[in-house]
């Protein structure tokens, strides 16, 4: 049963925007769990929020600058999205395959789903993009937090 919530809170930590794959691999790293299942659960818990932030942050945000509290939290998004926009740009879908990635603070697929809303990176485009940042940010978190070594081992 401690297994099952260990797994459980893998799969809720990646589902948590700052924290996402690159905490729950830790997280389950440091539970003692496996790290093939590991990396799938967080995969899995890192992507479920990815099409509803693509298809409904835009509404949100327009709500949010409506209200007095919400409107400096909106253009915190705004600008973290303006601030990664000009890589996503240049680069097209590389380039959010990239920001999506490379495992840094502040990058992540929260931060590349928000990217891709905000400047309207149609979903057909976006979706498979994210995913392959955060199977990439999965390998390296997962390699790091297992030793490559051992994370390799399957190839023996």
């Amino acid at each position: 049963m401690d297994v099952l919530r260990h797994y459980l809170a893998v799969f809720f930590c990646a589902m948590v925007p700052v924290l996402e794959l690159r905490a729950s691999i830790l997280l389950g790293a440091g539970f003692g769990l496996p790290w093939v299942p590991t990396f799938l659960v967080s995969v899995l818990g890192n992507m479920l929020p990815v099409p509803f932030i693509l298809l409904f942050i835009r509404r949100i945000i327009r709500w949010m600058h409506t209200t007095r509290r919400l409107r400096p939290v909106a253009e915190w998004l705004e600008t973290k999205a303006a601030n990664h926009s000009k890589r996503v740009k240049e680069y097209a879908s590389l380039g959010l395959v990239l920001l999506v990635g490379i495992p840094l603070p502040g990058t992540g697929a929260w931060t590349g789903a928000l990217v891709a809303a905000l400047f309207d990176i149609r979903m057909k485009y976006a979706l498979p993009a994210i995913f392959a940042g955060v199977l990439l940010a999965g390998f390296i978190v997962t390699g790091v937090s297992y030793g490559f070594l051992s994370f390799l081992s399957f190839l023996v």
